[in-house]
């Protein structure tokens, strides 16, 4: 049994060790849900075009150097239906996504950029609406808006209202923080509850006789992040569980530090809400997406530190530790389940919630 467990081990690591090749013609919605098509899209295509070494990392943000100051830039685009949902909207998604991508990259983030999309017919006092959401978003998160665009196409060559952010931010001290540094013994923590974004997209479109009270956990990171660099030095790596969930992370983790992580199912926070509709829809809480959420690989000796300093902070009172990291099986993911047996865990196939973002 054990001899046949290696074998399938064995076939898994080399298939993702063949060089990346997009065999679609078109591109997908799988494309766009964060995890294995994602992936072989930025690999075969994007990276294969404009790869340079700050690009090469593939954090959720770049971390440059100019002069004496290290920066950090990172952009990202907003597409998510409907516009308007229970805890947020289009607005407040991509100021607090755009930051929350420069806080896990260890960044104070500064300043954002707004660049609208916007449909012929599209209601002005919608506009208006999303407009005031990214005010109050920026706000609460102490960032500036500095700059912009807008482009108007026909009507029907939209959905309404796209929203592209850019941010940068200051990168203070000298630590290197990515998933390529993460090590064995390294704890994973969870800042809170996983899979209420997603869920609550999916509900919101009213396509599911599905009732449930929930709303987006998205939120601005970057004081939560603080709090904890504050806390200990043993932080390695973060990252904001957005597109293909927390598995996604997980699965990045391993295979750029070729470490195996092992996860308890038992200590991952989940909403009996959010358990309850994932069930429903047949999909796994672990690849649902979040927007107020971070992933942190920290050294083991210092994950007590850690941990309370995310449960001091409002963001984080629900924040657990997961799972561990270690040596033996890199590249792979391992669940130990409710039930006592154990299943791994891959990176996200097709996208079973489109446009959660």
């Amino acid at each position: 049994m054990i001899d046949r467990e290696q074998q399938v081990l064995d076939r898994i690591e080399r298939a993702r060790r063949r060089p990346a090749k997009v065999r679609e013609e078109r591109i997908t919605l799988s494309h766009g849900s964060g995890g294995k098509a994602t992936h072989t899209l930025i690999e075969a295509v994007f990276l294969d075009a404009f790869g340079n070494p700050a690009l090469a990392p593939l954090e959720d943000a770049a971390r440059l150097r100019i002069g004496d100051a290290r920066l950090a830039l990172t952009t990202d685009s907003y597409v998510v239906s409907p516009l308007f949902f229970p805890g947020g909207d289009i607005g407040d998604l991509a100021v607090n996504g755009t930051v929350n991508d420069l806080a896990v990259s260890g960044a104070t983030p500064l300043y954002l950029t707004c660049g609208f999309i916007l449909e012929e017919g599209f209601p002005i006092a919608d506009l208006t609406r999303i407009a005031a959401s990214m005010r109050a978003a920026a706000d609460r998160a102490g960032v500036m808006i500095v700059t912009g665009d807008t482009k108007v196409v026909q009507r029907g060559k939209a959905d309404g209202c796209y929203v592209n952010t850019a941010g940068v931010g200051v990168v203070e001290g000298s630590a290197e923080l990515g998933v390529a540094a993460v090590q064995p013994g390294d704890a994973i923590l969870v800042s809170g509850p996983i899979g209420e974004h997603g869920v609550t997209i999916m509900l919101a479109r009213g396509e599911l006789d599905i009732e449930a009270d929930l709303v987006s956990d998205t939120a601005p990171l970057n004081g939560l992040v603080a709090e904890l660099l504050a806390s200990t030095s043993g932080v390695h790596a973060m990252r904001d569980a957005t597109r293909g969930g927390v598995a996604t992370i997980l699965n990045e983790i391993a295979t750029d530090a070729q470490v195996s992580v092992i996860v308890d199912e038992h200590a991952i926070p989940v909403k009996a809400e959010v358990r309850g509709a994932s069930e429903l829809l047949g999909i796994d809480p672990l690849y649902v997406a979040c927007e107020g959420r971070l992933v942190a690989a920290v050294a083991g000796d210092q994950v007590d530190a850690a941990l309370a300093a995310m449960r001091a902070h409002p963001l984080g009172t629900q924040a657990a530790v997961i799972g561990r990291v270690e040596a033996d099986q890199p590249g792979m993911v391992l669940l130990n389940t409710a039930f006592g047996g154990t299943r791994i865990v891959d990176m996200l196939v097709g996208d079973p919630l489109p446009r959660i973002c």
